[in-house]
């Protein structure tokens, strides 16, 4: 058996072997379909590959997210981090390098952190970088974990000082 990257659901073997042949990855007919239409859009063959490694390690992302403003190449909003991949155009033009920390600026005022990941990293050291960036995002569900936990605690012992008679 067979099963999408994406939803789980089961795949046949023909598609199994057409998903491979031209996506890389195990994906259903609806799957290859939305791909191709978010490539035909906008989203880049690296950030496509990047955000399929993502799901293949557990991580639910969401590929080309609009988030009010600007069209975000890869969104984790669990863990409230934008993941941007770059091309060449993004380091080489002063006009462009400007834009893309304006577009950082405003996603941080959101409370979300922007990772920048230039395209020949995806090309080059494709599983060390989805490795890190895996680390990254589990690092930083851990750290809003730990502020809950530590809020709860704090709350917690403010409740518990209140209910102490006063001396």
């Amino acid at each position: 058996m067979y099963y999408c990257l994406v939803c789980k659901n089961n795949i046949e073997q023909k598609v199994k072997e057409y998903s491979i042949e031209h996506f890389g990855y195990y994906l259903c007919r609806d799957h290859q379909t939305y791909l191709r239409e978010k490539r035909e859009q906008s989203a880049t063959p690296q950030s496509i590959t990047l955000y399929l490694e993502l799901l293949k390690r557990g991580i639910q992302a969401e590929l080309e997210k609009f988030d009010g403003h600007k069209t975000i190449d890869i969104a984790v909003t669990r863990t409230k981090i934008n993941i941007e991949v770059d091309g060449k155009h993004h380091s080489y033009s002063p006009k462009q390098a400007i834009a893309d920390l304006r577009r950082t600026y405003y996603s941080f005022l959101k409370g979300y952190y922007t990772i920048r990941i230039p395209n020949t990293l995806i090309e080059t050291n494709l599983n060390e970088a989805a490795d890190l960036v895996a680390e990254m995002l589990e690092e930083g569900r851990d750290r809003k974990v730990g502020r809950l936990s530590q809020k709860a605690e704090e709350m917690t012992v403010s409740k518990t000082n209140e209910a102490l008679p006063k001396t």
